[in-house]
Parts: C-alpha cells; sequence; structure tokens
C-alpha cells in the first residue's frame, strides 16, 4: 500500500465513521479544532496527517486511534 492510498483510505473511514455517527463535518473539524477546510482535506486524504491529529479525530469520534485503521 502506498502513503497516499493509506491517506486516502483513512480519510474515507473517518467520513464513514463521522456519517454514520451523524455528525456534520462542520461539527466534527470543531470538535477537533481544526477549520472545516482541514478536515475535508483531510477526509479527501489530500494531506498526511501527524499521529497528534489522528489522536484528536478519534477522540472526536469517541473511537481508539487503531480504529482509524481498520478498514472493512
Amino acid at each position: 500500500m502506498s502513503d497516499n492510498s493509506l491517506q486516502i483510505n483513512v480519510g474515507k473511514h473517518i467520513q464513514k465513521l463521522r456519517e454514520l455517527k451523524g455528525i456534520s463535518q462542520q461539527d466534527l473539524a470543531a470538535k477537533c479544532n481544526f477549520e472545516k477546510s482541514n478536515m475535508s482535506r483531510l477526509e479527501a486524504g489530500r494531506v498526511n496527517p501527524t499521529l497528534s491529529t489522528l489522536e484528536k479525530v478519534a477522540k472526536a469520534l469517541d473511537i481508539t486511534l487503531p480504529e482509524l485503521f481498520t478498514f472493512s
């Protein structure tokens, strides 16, 4: 798996989890103290997030960090 495909898979998974929980992109961004545009780029896989960023997203989604990497 290339770095880019991992970014895309993580971003899509974040979007899927957010939608399953009924959270808007704006609300998730606010919970993470991000701009909505940054959350949009993260979900689109256009950025390479740090572990700190992913930890904030996991906490905001009320999941563990490893769950962000569990693609099914």
